[in-house]
């Protein structure tokens, strides 16, 4: 456990120098593998899924605060404590193996975006693309480890911006129906298919990695904070940069399923991304689906260099070991060139990926539950008994939809 405290002292006023770390982990939450979970929902099931993209951000706010207190309060990551606490080898690796696939899973979703992105913007060869959107994030992961945390944070801040305008664009020209949309609030399901697309919009959306990523991201930007009037003002700056990172998340994911049931429910093709961007281009024009390629080139470069960063930390609190950003980047690219190389169906994978994140959910949301209540691990910090409670009540509501999700799969339904 680190003991620096890299704070600024409390006699700097304002807030904004302590924001960023909740931006880069919520990138997260905006990676291709929520585009094609979100367009898929829109256009096969029209507005009907919207109330899954608002539970799912709002269990996020949640989740992404108790990490990143965790960070702030231990100067340690979830997995570093992890790593501490599970004395025994066996479970430990059996641990780093389940979250070493869920890595895994999220890396090939962000490659796979970029590389259709590539495609559909330049026309290079999706295994053309995975390589260039690999090699991009290797240069963001070599810039966080030669000029520190605060450049690669204002490069991933740069990136969101792009996201956020190009996928939102097309809102301004849509077709929405008002009524549908509110009529989406309403929690339900029409079928397994149904349940199948919200889970993997949870697992796009609260994702694994993002919980671990959080707390080694205020650990590595602040370190260990003393109990008081600094901790307090940094913990306040936290809930902040969670609701502003989040805020975007949401809006921007939501956007992408109202554009997807207004405009692509119907359309022959629009269950891939690239057919997607074909019926956006037909209904709303060339400029828009140009700007949607952007954006989505955009969120694979964004996500999988945040990705890559959480499996190597996975790797160092998990395994004891520390492998270099960079190695691990070359290591974790291979599936999803695999996957482009036997011409699998990107976004399918892409789909299929989000449903692996939700498995993976319960792994690190209960630890993170449990650990954030004791004040042996956070002191003045321990969480409220609601605020344990509420934490208490989203991991059981995950669970429980995946659970589902297996029965259905299962039997087939």
């Amino acid at each position: 456990m680190s003991l620096a405290t890299k704070a600024p002292p409390a006699s700097k006023s304002g807030l904004l120098p302590l924001l960023g770390p909740a931006m880069v982990a919520g990138v997260a939450y905006l990676d291709p593998g929520n585009v094609a979970s979100n367009a898929s929902a829109g256009s096969a099931y029209g507005y009907l899924l919207i109330w899954v993209v608002v539970v799912a951000n709002a269990m996020a706010w949640l989740i992404q605060y108790l990490s990143a207190k965790l960070g702030i309060s231990t100067g340690d990551s979830l997995p570093g404590i992890l790593g501490q606490r599970l004395t025994r080898r066996p479970a430990r690796y059996a641990f780093w193996v389940q979250a070493e696939l869920v890595a895994m899973a999220t890396d090939v979703a962000e490659v796979l975006g970029g590389a259709i992105a590539l495609n559909l913007l330049f026309d290079l060869p999706l295994l053309v693309g995975g390589v260039i959107t690999g090699t991009v994030s290797m240069l963001l992961l070599l810039l966080h480890s030669r000029r520190g945390s605060r450049s690669f944070e204002s490069v991933i801040i740069g990136l969101v911006a792009i996201i956020a305008i190009g996928f939102c664009a097309g809102i301004f020209f849509a077709p929405l129906d008002p009524a549908a949309a509110v009529s989406g609030l309403v929690p339900r399901f029409a079928d397994s298919g149904s349940v199948l697309l919200a889970a993997s919009i949870m697992g796009a959306t609260v994702m694994p990695h993002a919980i671990y990523a959080h707390s080694a991201l205020t650990r590595d930007r602040f370190g260990l904070v003393a109990e008081g009037i600094d901790r307090q003002r940094i913990l306040r700056a936290t809930r902040i940069d969670v609701t502003i990172a989040l805020a975007i998340a949401g809006t921007v994911n939501v956007v992408i399923l109202l554009l997807a049931a207004s405009t692509l429910q119907g359309v022959a093709g629009t269950n891939t991304l690239e057919g997607a961007h074909a019926a956006i281009g037909a209904a709303l024009g060339p400029v828009v689906a140009t700007l949607f390629a952007v954006g989505l080139l955009a969120s694979g470069l964004a996500s999988t260099s945040v990705g890559a960063y959480a499996g190597a930390e996975i790797m160092r609190g998990l395994l004891h070991i520390r492998v270099p950003l960079l190695a691990r980047r070359l290591i974790t690219l291979i599936p999803a060139l695999i996957i482009l190389i036997i011409g699998f169906d990107p976004t399918r994978a892409l789909v299929l990926s989000q449903v692996v994140l939700s498995f993976g959910i319960p792994f690190a949301l209960v630890p993170l539950v449990r650990l954030t209540s004791l004040r042996s691990v956070l002191g003045e910090s321990v969480n409220r008994w609601w605020t344990t409670a509420l934490a208490a009540v989203a991991a059981v509501l995950l669970i429980a939809l995946n659970v589902t999700l297996l029965v259905l799969v299962v039997s087939g339904g």
